[in-house]
């Protein structure tokens, strides 16, 4: 039987799918001869709404950008099966290669099966690596499988997984708890909700994996209570795996018992840090711990406890169905399996990558990505997010590992990638991710709580034009002192957008201290607004538009912008037709 589906992820319902689905749900009928379904995000978020459909042999026609009044164009073509009807509608060849040029394990089913329901799950293979798990292999059995897979955690540091299951496993105590870090906090990153949304028993069988490897009887998922769709349908999985015996008591008759939970999160960035995270499943304020001990010896209530994030046990799956040893196989010496970003900014073609470690970034940014938008250059791409680094044009060619970014100054992270191109202010980059690593403080250690703060401060003077002499030599000392003496990875990490842009933009923090300039025109206080008399035509718009009257002259006479008064609104400029608004 044919079938029309409607992507509902979040990018996908705020694009407009419910509206969608409704107005198709309004034109099926018996006779049309298909099903009507969901599935989640299949990552192409800029083309979005989505809706795919598939002929009686299972032939794929995908429509993007799709609205309620296609509805009936794409209901006749079904039931006429003439699919040259969607040929307005279907996504182009050099779109459809933003896929095509992936290697999807942990996306595997993201935007392909119905994550509402447990049987498009067990259809394409579910839960079987449980099965095998449980009834053919020991604890040690599966540490090793994930020890020669060479996954290492997903959540940003590419710690050994194995290592921590192994840790949680030795550890002294019949309590343990296997839990799931969802509290993703960078700005541009969506990876873990798209997975939860699309996929959300993989994230289970995942868990539940991890579990018996080292003899936990309680899963629990922390997620951003700002997610709310994708707790909706973790929440719904969990149900059904219960039903299905694959979560509870006795576990497929194994002796194995195991349950979940989940925990929704206030949204504290802090709480991305495993022991913050501890902090705040326990009922306190989300604030880390000194380290050692581990959470592998002294975790959740104290008890022997692992930490990994969803991209992490996405992967977990899949290794036990292939292999260890072909999961290796996939990426480079320094760094195993396929990673997946959330590529956001100035690109052409944004949304969900998964691809092989050992890719370069300009593979990601210009072949899958499609490169800049709108004709512009390409600057440097944030990687990492807020806790990262920005990464300039001339090291484009940098292959996508953990040594090989950390070599850059930026980290892998979970995932996030923003890419820049030169109409971005390099200072105000950094100045808004420290502001936001200053917001996000929890406020325990001094160098952390009030260093991110100082430094903060720094950067409004400099974009303000009052930045002097050793600025810039001040930012680099305060942003040392905090990395050597922050107590968990936020402070320690979070100087590395100041530090990155002054090693590779130096420039521009120079122009805007002495030369009182921002090449990129975008600091407000450091731009001058004039009108090119040779473009104006006096048609008063501009004057109109100027909201503290800055802007004088006759009707069909030039008009000139008198600078003391001028707020730098930008207003002149968005009403002016012939681009006599000039600003430097």
């Amino acid at each position: 039987m044919a079938k029309i589906v409607v992507g509902q992820g979040s990018c996908g319902l705020a694009a407009g799918a419910g509206a969608v689905y409704t107005a198709l749900e309004e034109k099926m009928n018996p006779q049309v001869g298909a099903e009507l379904t969901i599935t989640g995000c299949v990552g192409i978020c800029y083309l979005e709404p989505i809706v795919d459909v598939y002929d009686d042999e299972g032939k794929l026609y995908r429509c993007v950008k799709v609205a309620p009044e296609h509805a009936e164009t794409i209901v006749n073509a079904v039931a006429t099966k003439d699919y040259t009807l969607l040929s307005d509608i279907v996504i182009e060849p050099d779109d459809e290669s933003f896929l095509t040029q992936q290697t999807r394990i942990a996306l595997r089913h993201c935007g392909v099966i119905n994550p509402e329901k447990i049987e498009a799950y067990l259809a394409d293979d579910g839960y079987q690596a449980l099965t095998k798990v449980l009834t053919t292999m020991t604890p040690e059995d599966v540490i090793e499988e994930i020890k020669v897979a060479g996954l290492a955690g997903r959540g940003g540091a590419g710690f050994p997984t194995w290592f921590k299951w192994n840790a949680a496993r030795q550890s002294k105590g019949e309590e343990k708890y296997m839990i799931c870090n969802a509290d993703e906090g960078d700005p541009g990153a969506f990876m873990d909700r798209a997975v939860i949304e699309s996929d959300p028993h993989n994230l289970i069988e995942g868990m539940l994996i991890g579990a018996y490897a080292i003899g936990a009887q309680e899963c629990i998922v922390y997620v951003r209570a700002e997610y709310p769709l994708a707790i909706v349908r973790l929440t719904n999985a969990i149900n059904q795996a219960r039903e299905k015996g694959y979560l509870g008591k006795n576990i497929l008759g194994t002796g194995f018992s195991c349950d979940m939970r989940i925990k929704a999160g206030a949204g504290a960035f802090v709480c991305g840090e495993e022991t913050a995270l501890i902090e705040s499943l326990e009922g306190s304020r989300g604030m880390p711990r000194l380290k050692p001990p581990f959470p592998a010896q002294a975790g959740y209530w104290l008890k022997p406890s692992n930490i990994n994030n969803v991209e992490t046990y996405a992967n977990v799956s899949w290794i036990i169905n292939n292999g260890g040893e072909a999961y290796a196989k996939i990426g480079n010496e320094n760094a195993h399996g396929t990673k997946v970003f959330a590529v956001t900014g100035k690109v052409k073609r944004s949304g969900l990558v998964e691809i092989p470690m050992g890719l370069t970034l300009r593979q990601v940014i210009f072949d899958i990505a499609g490169g800049i938008r709108g004709g512009h250059e390409f600057k440097a791409v944030q990687l990492g997010g807020p806790s990262g680094g920005c990464v300039p044009a001339h090291l484009l060619d940098t292959i996508i590992d953990y040594k090989n970014l950390n070599a850059t100054g930026a980290i892998m992270g979970s995932g996030g990638m923003v890419v820049m191109d030169e109409t971005t202010c390099m200072v105000g980059i950094a100045k808004f991710f420290l502001d936001f690593t200053t917001r996000e403080s929890c406020g325990k250690c001094v160098h952390c709580r009030i260093g991110c703060k100082r430094l903060s401060e720094l950067l409004d003077r400099i974009v303000a034009g009052k930045g002097k002499e050793g600025d810039i030599e001040l930012l680099e000392e305060l942003c040392n002192t905090i990395k050597d003496g922050a107590l968990c990875g936020l402070g320690q990490t979070a100087p590395n957008p100041v530090l990155t842009t002054i090693r590779y933009f130096r420039n521009e923090y120079v122009d805007h201290i002495e030369n009182k300039k921002c090449t990129a025109k975008q600091c407000p206080a450091l731009l001058t607004y004039s009108i090119d008399p040779e473009k104006c035509i006096g048609c008063s718009l501009c004057a109109k538009k100027c909201p503290v009257g800055a802007i004088s002259g006759e009707l069909k006479k030039t008009f000139a912008i008198d600078p003391d008064k001028c707020i730098r609104c930008g207003q002149c400029i968005n009403s002016c037709r012939k681009g006599a608004v000039v600003v430097e």
